[in-house]
């Protein structure tokens, strides 16, 4: 796959023309308003958890407050994303209840040490995905795959089935068949199937202090909010999330990612200061256009209307935001734990970044996880769903190297790669 067959080239991205599946979607779902009532939510979630304490210390219900104000901010949502929303909201508020009520059951699992992470930094679309999945091939390494992102801590009396399935598997296998019979191109963007490794960032939802919501909606007011959080605590919180996930499931040794600790270094190393971290470098460029394209075919379906210059204005500034404090903030993490790796470096030829990796790491990188290593990039090659065609001139009205301007100081901080 990847050939010129494959090549996925959005011509109405901007004037979406939907299929009879997305137009028989929309009708039914705006036919009911969706309401975003907290006590009618976390009633819900105490129902599905089948315990009460929400463990609302630490200022958790105003931050609460400010994510729900935020989306009923957003008027172009449709009714069928203020649903997966509210949906999201009763999911966090029944994961945290279960969290609290297994702390309070296993006081031990605060003792468990999370030791030695290798964290993964970068933007998105700069290969952080394909970077964390491929490490996460080595057995001794603990990884947070997507169906246990979205549920990490099980509901009480909700254990696998007698074919020992996980109901919270089987949950996000039917949500992702949902998902490719009504917006097939996600899987050549962002294929997040139940297996696929996640970013830890949805864990730190469950104290409702994480950037995750902006790319749900158009929350500028939660990204003001998110950005005063003393995030030293909140990183505090998603250990206390790590150590019941090994708890449950071990082994300890993790592997994490997201492109949120880029602006989050002085509490992501407050919490992990033992971490290893990689730094993925890609081209802004690259990377704004991946993420607005994306955004833009997500909202035919997300949105009453499609706002190219909106999008294009709040992810140039968001990509900036999140690189400048990267460049400020790189020298946090001692030269000797940490290393970068341009984009370029992650195409076919992954096994001496991961050599570096693991020396920077002081772990053996032994020959059967080299095995292991080579099986996952035999069978992962990129473009593997296909290949996104972008247009920036055409979708955005702006040429790359309009938008390459404003990021000289990030090129001249790494070795960054300009694409076309």
């Amino acid at each position: 796959m990847g050939s010129a067959v494959d090549d996925i080239d959005f011509d109405d991205l901007t004037a979406p023309k939907l299929t009879d599946v997305q137009r028989q979607i929309l009708e039914f779902t705006e036919a009911r308003v969706v309401e975003f009532g907290i006590d009618r939510m976390l009633a819900e979630a105490v129902e599905q958890a089948g315990v009460d304490d929400i463990d609302d210390v630490d200022g958790f219900g105003d931050r609460l407050a400010a994510h729900v104000a935020a989306i009923e901010g957003d008027v172009g949502l449709r009714q069928l994303t203020r649903s997966s929303l509210r949906q999201r909201v009763v999911r966090l508020l029944r994961n945290r209840l279960s969290l609290t009520d297994l702390l309070r059951r296993y006081p031990e699992i605060e003792a468990i040490p999370i030791e030695n992470p290798f964290i993964v930094v970068g933007m998105p679309r700069s290969g952080t995905t394909h970077l964390v999945n491929l490490i996460a091939a080595d057995p001794r390494r603990r990884a947070l795959p997507y169906w246990e992102s979205q549920e990490p801590i099980p509901a009480r009396g909700q254990g696998p089935d007698i074919f020992g399935i996980d109901p919270r598997y089987a949950r996000a296998s039917s949500e992702h068949d949902a998902l490719m019979a009504s917006a097939p191109a996600v899987a050549a963007m962002h294929d997040r199937f139940p297996e696929a490794i996640e970013e830890e960032v949805e864990l730190l939802d469950l104290d409702m202090a994480a950037y995750v919501l902006e790319w749900h909606a158009r929350v500028p007011d939660w990204r003001d909010y998110y950005l005063n959080l003393d995030q030293t605590r909140h990183y505090a919180y998603l250990r206390k999330v790590l150590q019941a996930l090994t708890f449950l499931r071990g082994p300890r040794t993790w592997i994490l990612k997201s492109p949120q600790h880029c602006e989050q270094l002085g509490p992501l190393l407050a919490t992990f200061p033992d971490a290893t971290v990689a730094f993925t470098h890609r081209d802004p460029v690259a990377v704004i256009q991946s993420a607005v394209t994306m955004m833009a075919y997500s909202d035919r379906l997300r949105r009453t209307s499609i706002d190219p210059d909106w999008l294009l204005d709040y992810w140039t500034d968001r990509v900036h935001r999140l690189l400048s404090a990267c460049v400020r903030d790189r020298d946090l993490v001692p030269d000797e734990r940490s290393i970068d790796i341009g984009f370029h470096q992650l195409n076919g030829n992954e096994m001496p970044v991961l050599e570096r990796l693991y020396q920077c790491g002081g772990v053996e990188l032994t020959p059967k996880v080299r095995a292991q290593f080579d099986k996952y990039l035999a069978g992962n090659p990129r473009g593997k769903h296909g290949r996104i065609h972008y247009d920036l001139q055409r979708h955005f009205g702006v040429t790359p190297a309009e938008l390459r301007g404003r990021f000289d100081f990030y090129f001249d901080r790494f070795d960054v790669h300009a694409e076309s």
